[in-house]
């Protein structure tokens, strides 16, 4: 069984991945926004398709049909909800948030190189995490799937689309596939997953803290840098207690109006903003009287436009399959968001987590540390002593070395 491991291709883990969703790398912000707003997923590929990279003068097909071969597609990067919102946050574009979302798409990626690579399906499981653990946040492999014209009309209808080259889609390929697969194989590697994260040496002290009362716009670039990492911004109160967090992956699960929330509210009032996905009534009546008070009225026309309140049950920790299933609470007002779904109350369609931070103990097992991550689909969790003070993180990145590790001992 351990040698099969180390013969496995990253094939092998895609089966059944659906195809990624993509955007062209000249689409809008403005367009971007829109596709987020009416997509299920978190994030958006953004692709550059070269169709001038090759000459074919006997081909006169469409370049999306299987047998081309006149163009070159590449993925460049991956954008969500919190990019948009960051940008939205930048000083240059508060005055005239209308104009900054007539940018280009390519503004919002980060000038961070191989953070997405292209690898072949044959790839080995050991070359793909190589590749992680050398900065790649989202490996692309190529799937076979039959390409049907109707698909392809319906595809015509969205900003977004598979990308096909030679008849061919695309998946990512994550941390969390990986450490998912391993947690399937887990008794292969006894005993450690019965050791502790301390005993193992994974907790890192790498991380970023803000202050529950400090500005939450004065740790914009650290929300954008977690973003990238794929963790998160602490909230700490003066004495280093942890109270909760400003998590990435929450502010995807909300809309653009958070940004104006981000450039008034302190660390404490926006989680209590973002909690759920949906605002308390009376921080976004603080929101707006803050944003007037600082001439922003641009960017107050905006806010207003998109606040139609409703009543609605607050908030479920994770996605339902049905109405009956959800669990309801006090109600509290929502701001509807445009599309098929408002990103705040479709908990079929996504999970929709709490600002609450995801929490551990230096003496936790890791086994036990990875089931918590994958149940609350996240690449980290916070590392706390018994009197609830912060003391560090484990990532999937470090949980990842040490399989590395593992794996070259049954070479």
């Amino acid at each position: 069984m351990a040698v099969s491991l180390l013969a496995l291709e990253v094939s092998d883990l895609c089966l059944g991945k659906p195809a990624l969703r993509s955007l062209a790398l000249t689409t809008t912000i403005a367009e971007a926004l829109f596709a987020l707003k009416n997509s299920d997923d978190n994030f958006l590929s953004v692709w550059n398709c070269d169709h001038a990279a090759k000459t074919n003068n006997d081909y006169k097909g469409n370049c999306e049909e299987e047998g081309c071969d006149v163009c070159e597609c590449k993925c460049v990067g991956k954008v969500s909800m919190v990019d948009v919102i960051c940008y939205l946050c930048k000083d240059e574009n508060l005055l005239f948030p209308s104009d900054a979302l007539k940018a280009p798409v390519s503004v919002l990626l980060p000038e961070i190189p191989g953070m997405v690579v292209h690898v072949e399906p044959t790839s080995s499981l050991l070359e793909a995490i190589d590749l992680i653990l050398q900065g790649a946040k989202n490996l692309v492999v190529p799937i076979k799937t039959r390409y049907s014209t109707r698909r392809k009309q319906l595809q015509k209808l969205s900003i977004t689309s598979p990308t096909i080259h030679n008849g061919r889609e695309f998946c990512w390929l994550t941390q969390e596939d990986i450490i998912r697969f391993f947690l399937g194989s887990i008794g292969l590697f006894a005993p450690l997953p019965a050791l502790s994260i301390d005993t193992l040496g994974i907790i890192s002290t790498e991380f970023v803290t803000i202050d529950y009362h400090s500005p939450a716009i004065s740790e914009l670039e650290a929300i954008s840098r977690s973003l990238a990492d794929e963790t998160s911004v602490a909230v700490i109160d003066s004495d280093g207690i942890l109270i909760g967090e400003l998590s990435p992956f929450t502010l995807a699960c909300c809309d653009d109006s958070v940004a104006a929330a981000i450039t008034t509210l302190s660390s404490g009032d926006l989680m209590a903003y973002i909690d759920c996905g949906g605002p308390p009534e009376d921080l976004v009546k603080v929101v707006m009287a803050r944003l007037k008070e600082r001439g922003l009225e641009a960017m107050l026309q905006e806010f207003a436009n998109c606040s139609c309140y409703s009543t609605t049950s607050s908030c479920q920790s994770q996605s339902s399959s049905s109405d009956e299933e959800s669990v309801s609470s006090t109600p509290v007002s929502t701001l509807h968001r445009s599309g098929k779904y408002s990103r705040s109350m479709s908990y079929s369609a996504r999970m929709v987590r709490r600002a609450e931070a995801i929490v551990c103990h230096p003496k936790s097992s890791l086994v036990a540390v990875m089931i918590q991550a994958i149940a609350h689909r996240v690449n980290y969790v916070w590392v706390i002593e018994d009197d609830c003070s912060l003391v560090g993180i484990v990532r999937f990145y470090d949980m990842l070395k040490v399989f590395r590790e593992s794996l070259e001992d049954m070479a």
